[in-house]
């Protein structure tokens, strides 16, 4: 059978589940270029859909004569779950708390409006949600241009046994300094500040630090002011203290990577 001087036609099915090649996929048989699965030009036969399909010519051509008699698939029908009933209540809940209440909490909740499904299949619900709501509200990111000479990033890691680590990377050259301390304290970490600097043979723009204790001195309309020690030492060298935003350790991912490699 060819289909050569057929007229353009669109046929899905279901592969049985029992054929060796691919069961249970789904296949769409249509005429030029734009199919979903399956794209057959003019001059194909049965046999070469049959191959680009992964199934055998019998179905492929099973499937156009059931076509060309009329009788086409039912649309495919959703079915329903079981948490339907309390889709707006955990969609609700997820929504108040910025995706970050868990499925424990919020299964009572359930309960009492009527679910009378497993935990397991309450937690998978509660994880879609969760995703959508992210996927909804993620405030985007975007690589960052470093400008030569523009930031030192620095962090502290604890490698345990009481000693700690210093770290600080110049942005855009990738420059890194290293240095083991006992402590975190405000005195040890203007030091090695200053000792990177030394280091460096020079002064960048910014010091970019996360909201580490030792150097904040308090937070105003969530604005890190730093302490007057720190700004002392920033106006000697001639740099701007600089912060990260709360709950964003991305933003010196530059740094956190060092932190990892060298703790």
């Amino acid at each position: 059978m060819s289909i050569r001087n057929s007229r353009p036609w669109a046929v899905t099915v279901k592969v049985p589940t029992s054929h060796p090649h691919r069961p249970g996929s789904s296949i769409e048989v249509c005429e030029g270029p734009y199919g979903h699965h399956l794209r057959i030009s003019r001059g194909r036969n049965v046999s070469s859909a049959a191959e680009l399909c992964g199934t055998t010519h019998k179905t492929v051509k099973r499937v156009i004569e059931k076509f060309e008699a009329g009788d086409t698939p039912p649309e495919p029908t959703e079915r329903p779950h079981n948490y339907d009933a309390v889709i707006d209540i955990v969609t609700e809940r997820i929504t108040k708390s910025q995706a970050r209440i868990s499925a424990k909490r919020l299964l009572p909740v359930a309960r009492a409006a009527g679910y009378e499904g497993s935990d397991r299949n309450f937690r998978r619900l509660v994880a879609e949600e969760k995703a959508k709501w992210r996927t909804d509200h993620h405030r985007g990111r975007r690589p960052a241009v470093w400008s030569p000479g523009e930031y030192l990033v620095i962090d502290w890691a604890d490698v345990g046994h009481g000693l700690h680590l210093f770290c600080a990377v110049l942005a855009f050259s990738r420059w890194r300094f290293v240095a083991f301390a006992t402590n975190e304290r405000a005195t040890t970490t203007l030091a090695l500040i200053a000792e990177a600097l030394a280091a460096v043979g020079g002064v960048p723009i910014k010091v970019l630090a996360d909201r580490m204790a030792c150097l904040k001195g308090g937070v105003v309309a969530n604005v890190v002011v730093p302490t007057p020690d720190y700004v002392r030492l920033a106006t000697h060298y001639g740099f701007r203290p600089d912060f990260c935003h709360a709950n964003d350790p991305q933003s010196k991912g530059i740094v956190e990577n060092l932190v990892g490699y060298a703790a």
